[in-house]
């Protein structure tokens, strides 16, 4: 065997993002309550970056500083650049220095003393915050260890419910069984005391909790003044597939219930809480938050705009670079730098988000106006090419820039991703989206004889009666994506 050792020369090409390419491309994919966490993080831990919108004293000052373009007029930072030269930045910090000599005495607040009253006031504020804030909202499992503590058991029964309460999940159910809990818990508790604890557990507020499936979660919430007591009890007991799947005359030829009798007991079901301890989620709802708005202008064209009041006013610190005229040593004229210069990187990545999303914006806008005019039913085909190409950025860009992000309209908030989609052509010849599709889609099933409901082929053939010729699969993955159930599931009896 032979080793053959020598050295070769290759060049290739490699493409290595930047820092602040990186960070522009994070901040345009972020939605709009991302940003704000990580702007508020940017201000927690660079002394150098401040919300001029926060300071009250800051219009007055507004006036003499300068601006970028009118693109992004809420992203303030000054026009005379930090540019890094061979003196280590020294040019740079001289430059800050002068800058900062022309700033107005009274925005000389952070980083000053800070006398004992102003201390003080803050401790007061800080004790009022504390005193109005909201307590914590009380669990599935509070409440139902208040009522669990009235009951008069042994210890050890006591013991193994409060066990039981807290082994509850969300929806208030145990995932395990009897015998197994017992085994876990390990302690001295036979299986007969264990169940006496699970019926105590059961027979607490709300109905249902400490089930340990569906069907007795239901039967939980059976109570002997309930209609059709004995027939809900059937029901649950024997038939909960057969209502799920509407089966109604397989469960008349079982049960020998008439099928008023069926459907009076099925609205009773639908009465009872199958996730009875969900309620006591507090998960806060989540807001939808438009970036960008879309009005008329007096000539009547469509026009994009930013949500100002969602758009941060960023600045650097005039007070901290005023603390800096004492000709600090190098180590702090470097770390002024790095800092001063993270800050200007967000507000420059801020600035290009806003401007590349209202161009995004405003080129999906002037696509879409016969909908913004016209409704849902006339949205058209649209790819993120096409927008690419107006605006003269990559496909990705517009992806980023689309990304959890939403516009306000006269028709109500859209998210923007909602105006892109491919579409088929008509036996016409014409273009749809496939939006108007599922329109047509829902029209139908909505007008459709509900005793003898369409099924997926005959949807296939009254779509094609409205020039749209689609596929059997199609129609059915189109119809399971709008939650509309099959025809079986769709009948009344």
């Amino acid at each position: 065997m032979h080793m053959n050792i020598s050295q070769q020369m290759k060049m290739s090409q490699q493409m290595k993002l930047a820092p602040r390419m990186i960070q522009s491309m994070e901040i345009l994919q972020m939605p709009y309550l991302d940003l704000q966490d990580r702007i508020d993080q940017e201000l927690s831990e660079n002394e150098f970056l401040e919300n001029s919108a926060a300071d009250s004293d800051s219009s007055a000052m507004e006036a003499d500083e300068g601006r970028l373009t009118d693109d992004s007029p809420k992203v303030e930072v000054e026009r005379r650049e930090l540019d890094a030269g061979d003196d280590n930045g020294a040019s740079d910090f001289e430059r800050l220095v002068e800058i900062s000599q022309d700033w107005p005495d009274d925005n000389y607040t952070s980083g000053s003393k800070v006398s004992s009253n102003q201390m003080s006031d803050d401790a007061d504020r800080a004790h009022d915050v504390m005193a109005n804030a909201e307590s914590r909202p009380q669990t599935l499992q509070d409440y139902l260890l208040e009522q669990f503590h009235y009951f008069d058991c042994e210890k050890k029964i006591r013991d193994f419910g409060e066990y039981l309460i807290y082994s509850l999940d969300h929806n208030g159910r145990l995932q395990s069984s009897l015998p197994e809990m017992v085994q876990v818990f390990d302690a001295n508790i036979s299986l007969e005391d264990a169940e006496k604890a699970l019926r105590m557990v059961q027979q607490l507020d709300p109905p249902g909790v400490g089930a340990r499936d569906l069907k007795e979660c239901l039967l939980l919430q059976i109570r002997p003044v309930m209609p059709y007591r004995d027939v809900l009890i059937t029901l649950i007991s024997a038939h909960l597939e057969d209502l799920a799947q509407n089966r109604l005359p397989v469960i008349q030829r079982k049960t020998g219930y008439s099928i008023d009798v069926i459907k009076e007991a099925l609205e009773e079901i639908k009465t009872l809480d199958p996730f009875p301890g969900s309620r006591f989620e507090s998960e806060p709802v989540q807001r939808i938050t438009p970036d960008v708005r879309v009005e008329r202008d007096a000539e009547g064209k469509w026009v994009v705009e930013l949500e100002e009041e969602y758009v941060p006013r960023l600045r650097i610190s005039h007070s901290y670079l005023k603390m800096l005229q004492q000709n600090p040593d190098p180590k702090t004229k470097e770390y002024i730098k790095r800092k001063v210069e993270s800050a200007k990187w967000l507000m420059d990545a801020i600035e290009q988000r806003y401007s590349t999303l209202r161009r995004v914006a405003q080129a999906i806008v002037d696509f879409q106006t016969d909908f913004l005019e016209n409704g849902p039913e006339h949205i058209i085909p649209l790819k993120m090419q096409q927008i690419a190409d107006v605006v003269g950025v990559h496909v990705t860009t517009v992806s980023r820039a689309v990304d959890d992000k939403y516009i306000s309209t006269p028709r109500g908030v859209f998210a923007l991703k909602r105006f892109f989609g491919g579409g088929t052509v008509t036996s016409d010849g014409e273009e749809v989206a496939w939006e108007n599709i599922r329109l047509k889609l829902k029209e139908i099933v909505d007008g459709e004889d509900k005793d003898s409901p369409l099924s997926d082929d005959a949807l296939v053939e009254e779509l094609a009666k409205h020039g749209f010729q689609l596929a059997r699969r199609t129609v059915t993955k189109y119809r399971k994506a709008m939650g509309i159930p099959s025809s079986r599931q769709r009948r009344e009896y």
